[in-house]
């Protein structure tokens, strides 16, 4: 059995077809019991949608109880008639739930500058509302409503105990193309039944989201909508936790495991993607540093090339490394590629190429998961990042989008 968010206590969803997609589900809705410690995060891009604009306004009270979501129109760049939209979707779920409108966070995802309909979206919550359940099958439909071009719903659940109470934490994601570092157009909801404080909460996911969905990349676009939130409604009963002790340790690790989790889902179903890329650097200077890299290889067109056609040419992730921003000396770094961390060859060993190596690579890179380390042995600090490979598939998507 999958376990999904409504194996978290307190937690009622449902996802409902509504018309803006012609047959898949296109409206979700997340539903507490009992109000919750909420936090958020948002896309950087300073073109953002209307809902973007509303959650960010409505997060900062630190609470939330509900959580609409629709798909198929991202209402971006929509003008005052978009915002009037996502206004009136935050006040139709207060209204049906009886909550106060400002514990509402809503988000959208789908194409950019396309009049927003707002009454399909209404009907849509409405209906939703109507059959908000705590079964598994209505946490799956909740995870298929979200998705635009994604191949396959995106999901993840982990448990872990604190002074003997069990406290549960699922995620729902979507993500495929336009997928960035900084968040791209991808979306994330997460339930937790832990007490927290708020401010804590908020720490916690802005150090994993940096961690994790701002380390994926798919296409190097950066999109209007992005948006990862949590909500913990205190439902387990665990004393609250109010300071970074060890049980604040324990509930960090496992949000940062999920949001990995999720992150890479989204990764691997990149918009024509064939391989899911894992980029190690190590022994940097500052973990900035290290991200900045991995940012640079990952997004690199030639690097994701080379990997769709196994041609090992490790030219092009040295390349993109050296213009990374980052003062490094070529002339200390090695370089390993490989299926697995275990399996990774060598092919560059303080700045020399390793002989008689790049048959061997080429062989590993005929594996559908594929990892990259470059040890740039001047410091102790590291970081990982994941990315896909370019293939034909993707132009072929992205070109007939809207037709």
């Amino acid at each position: 059995m999958l376990n999904n968010i409504t194996h978290v206590r307190g937690y009622k969803c449902w996802g409902s077809h509504m018309g803006i997609k012609s047959k898949r589900r296109d409206l979700a809705l997340i539903y507490s019991e009992k109000p919750a410690a909420a936090a958020a995060v948002f896309t950087r891009n300073v073109v953002c949608a209307e809902p973007v604009k509303l959650s960010r306004k409505h997060i900062k009270n630190g609470k939330a109880q509900a959580i609409v979501v629709n798909s198929g129109n991202a209402n971006a760049c929509t003008g005052d008639a978009g915002w009037r939209g996502a206004v009136a979707m935050a006040e139709k779920t207060a209204e049906l739930l009886d909550i106060p409108v400002e514990e509402v966070l809503v988000a959208s995802t789908g194409l950019i500058g396309e009049p927003f309909p707002t009454e399909k979206v209404l009907k849509g919550i409405e209906e939703s509302a109507k059959k908000l359940s705590n079964r598994e099958m209505a946490g799956s439909l909740t995870a298929n409503a979200i998705l635009t071009t994604d191949t396959f719903a995106k999901e993840g659940f982990t448990d872990f105990e604190i002074n003997g109470t069990t406290i549960n934490m699922a995620g729902i994601a979507k993500g495929s193309g336009m997928i960035h570092p900084d968040m791209g157009t991808m979306l994330a909801f997460i339930t937790c039944d832990l007490a927290i404080d708020s401010k804590l909460l908020d720490e916690a996911l802005r150090e994993a989201v940096d961690k994790t969905f701002n380390m994926i990349t798919v296409d190097g676009d950066t999109s209007t909508n992005d948006m990862v939130a949590v909500m913990c409604n205190g439902m387990a009963e665990n004393e609250k936790i109010t300071t970074k002790d060890e049980h604040y340790e324990r509930f960090y690790a496992n949000l940062e495991k999920l949001c990995k989790h999720l992150a890479k889902l989204i990764v691997s179903d990149g918009e024509g993607a064939t391989k899911l890329v894992e980029y190690h650097v190590k022994k940097a200077k500052s973990e900035e540093d290290a991200r900045k890299i991995i940012r640079t290889v990952s997004d690199s067109s030639l690097v994701k090339t080379a990997i769709f056609g196994t041609d090992p040419n490790w030219g092009r992730i040295m390349g993109a490394a050296g213009r990374a921003g980052v003062s490094f000396d070529p002339e200390k770094v090695d370089l390993y590629i490989g299926s697995d961390a275990e399996r990774s060859v060598q092919i560059l060993k303080k700045g020399q190429p390793v002989k008689e190596s790049r048959s061997d690579v080429k062989q590993e890179m005929q594996a559908s998961n594929i990892t990259v380390i470059l040890d740039l042995n001047q410091g102790t600090a590291e970081a990982v990042g994941w990315g896909p490979d370019l293939s034909y598939e993707y132009i072929r998507i992205n070109a007939e989008y809207t037709t």
